[in-house]
């Protein structure tokens, strides 16, 4: 199991959440006052780490959902082919590929350390 579940009322901005299946961070939350027969709501806007997909979903605030597990690892940079780099991982000494997004473009170079995401059995470069 590589996620959690929390209220939403518990969560805050720029944490992690899963809607539909996808890991997404969570750019603003708004929470209404209870009604005269119901409970607070939460409006929540967030982007998906990996398609880049805004959402916005509305739920109660004792709603649970359930939140990604997430792993920030180093990694050293090996060799770039293209918009992918192969890595190492510093703790591991595992190698894979990793797409490079286009606002790393000329940033990362071979001999590099970077930092990288791993959730849900994917992996992301990001930022320090």
């Amino acid at each position: 199991m590589s996620w959690t579940q929390q209220e939403i009322r518990e969560l805050k901005v720029n944490r992690y959440v899963l809607i539909d299946e996808e890991p997404c961070r969570i750019l603003s939350i708004q929470m209404s006052k209870p009604g005269k027969h119901g409970e607070a709501k939460a409006r929540m806007e967030v982007v998906g780490l990996f398609d880049g997909q805004k959402r916005s979903i509305v739920h109660p605030v004792t709603h649970k959902v359930r939140v990604p597990m997430i792993d920030k690892k180093k990694a050293q940079v090996l060799s770039i082919h293209g918009n992918q780099a192969q890595v190492m991982d510093l703790g591991s000494y595992e190698t894979f590929d990793l797409p490079v997004p286009e606002e790393f473009a000329g940033m990362v170079n071979p001999g590099d350390e970077v930092l990288y995401m791993e959730t849900m059995g994917r992996r992301k470069l990001t930022k320090a």
